[in-house]
């Protein structure tokens, strides 16, 4: 059997704002499976650490294994730390969203690259090392054919995994939970983990990556969901987050949950994702009796034509509709909206502004468009990509412009500072703030249009 480093090579930046940083539930399900198999597991969370400090700690376990985990905005961290690796294992592997869809470009510094769902695929690979046999028949490994990377060998795709109540729950004693305890209540009052319920997405917006899940949807059994719930909570956080790409995308399955919840008597904090077609004044008032306190929905777009060029699959009615059954059921609500999305022109993005600012959001969440790899939306941008997706750390704006767009960074940047500026004073000047937020509508949007 191995030693076994998996790394999560995100480093926190001192003006990182996101209300959402949680723990790697993906390395943690790998080292979880990699665990059952024999293997012995050390998983190095980066988020808490230096760089010198992430070093000097990948160094020292000294596996004779490294997992490495990459996504879009992670690959000059991932592949830094394989070179700061490579002298010292035997055996580099990278695995995540952005080796899946781009295995070759990783392999001048990885030996292997896991794609898709990793945790059997894991143990199959460092079962094939550990005897010698080839490492590119391995249903989803690819491994260079020939030396520097310029053919590669890849196994079958591996199936997805069919039942998720058969895999080991995230091995979370390997987190650094009490940073991520800290850093939760200090920032918004409460410590806040995430449990996955189902894996995969039916549906297919333009924009979004599900190389590893897929669109399939599989799910996992309500009481498999609540066992892992109350194992997470007695680690010391006060809400769960389902991390699911869509919570609600079956009704039934909601209730079920929530009925699982309150059969164990359990009082319990948690938010979750959904589509605006999914959530309806019923189902909303279920989950606030079984504990839910925050909803989020994609919205992506105040106007119909955008949506349909998104793929979304939804309409701004139905948008208005479950926002405002979210909120009257007494949900805290969020949404997430994309400005300047390629198509768009200054009145549909101004009109998305306005849409966002008739809702009653407790959070909004606003970017740039970003065409990962993989996505259709990439696929229609073809040869219009600059640059690697990486956030730059600055005072006002934690998003760069990543490829050459009908809208300039400093147009876009200014669309997503008024979005916010406008939530902000309806939020914070009470009665004052809709009259406020109106006397600077006009100038904002006209400063907009005159941007280029």
């Amino acid at each position: 059997m191995s030693s076994v480093l998996l790394v999560y090579p995100f480093f926190r930046r001192s003006l990182d704002r996101s209300r959402f940083r949680f723990p790697p539930l993906g390395p943690a399900y790998v080292a979880a499976s990699l665990r059952r198999a024999g293997h012995e597991v050390r998983l190095l969370d980066c988020t808490f650490l230096s760089r010198e400090q992430a070093r000097t700690l990948a160094l020292a376990a000294r596996a004779d294994v490294a997992g490495v985990y990459c996504m879009a905005t992670m690959q000059r961290d991932a592949l830094w730390f394989a070179r700061q690796l490579r002298d010292h294992c035997g055996l580099l592997v990278a695995g995540g969203p952005l080796p899946t869809c781009e295995p070759r470009s990783f392999l001048a510094d990885f030996d292997v690259v896991v794609r898709g769902e990793g945790e059997q695929t894991m143990v199959d690979v460092l079962a094939a090392y550990g005897s010698g046999a080839d490492l590119g028949a391995v249903p989803g490994a690819t491994i260079a054919a020939t030396a520097g990377g310029g053919a590669v060998a890849a196994g079958p795709r591996r199936p997805f995994a069919a039942d998720l109540d058969a895999l080991p729950f995230p091995a979370r004693d390997l987190l650094p939970n009490s940073a991520y305890i800290r850093h939760g209540r200090r920032r918004y009052g409460y410590a806040v983990t995430t449990v996955m319920s189902s894996r995969g997405c039916p549906f297919a917006c333009e924009f979004c990556s599900n190389v590893v899940f897929g669109a399939s949807h599989r799910e996992r059994s309500p009481a498999n969901v609540i066992d892992e719930v109350e194992e997470a909570l007695a680690l010391g956080y006060d809400r769960i987050a389902f991390a699911d790409d869509v919570f609600t995308l079956r009704r039934e399955r909601v209730v079920a949950v929530c009925d699982e919840i309150e059969r164990r008597g359990l009082r319990l904090a948690w938010e979750c994702l959904a589509r605006v077609d999914g959530v309806d004044r019923a189902t909303a008032e279920r989950m606030r009796r079984a504990g839910c306190r925050t909803i989020f929905f994609g919205v992506e777009s105040g106007n119909d034509a955008i949506l349909r060029v998104m793929r979304k699959g939804s309409t701004t009615g139905q948008a208005r509709e479950a926002v405002w059954a979210a909120h009257t059921a007494g949900l805290e609500v969020g949404a997430f909206f994309i400005l300047c999305y390629p198509g768009e022109t200054d009145e549909t993005v101004l009109e998305t502004l306005r849409f966002a600012g008739s809702l009653p959001l407790d959070y909004l969440g606003l970017s740039m468009p970003y065409p990962l790899p993989d996505t259709p939306l990439r696929q229609r941008l073809e040869g219009r990509v600059t640059r690697e997706s990486r956030p730059d750390g600055s005072l006002l704006m934690n998003q760069q412009l990543t490829y050459a767009a009908d809208f300039s960074a400093a147009k876009m940047r200014f669309a997503i500072l008024v979005g916010r500026g406008q939530f902000v004073l309806r939020r914070r000047l009470g009665r004052y703030g809709p009259a406020a937020a109106r006397l600077t509508q006009a100038p904002a949007e006209a400063l907009f249009r005159r941007l280029r």
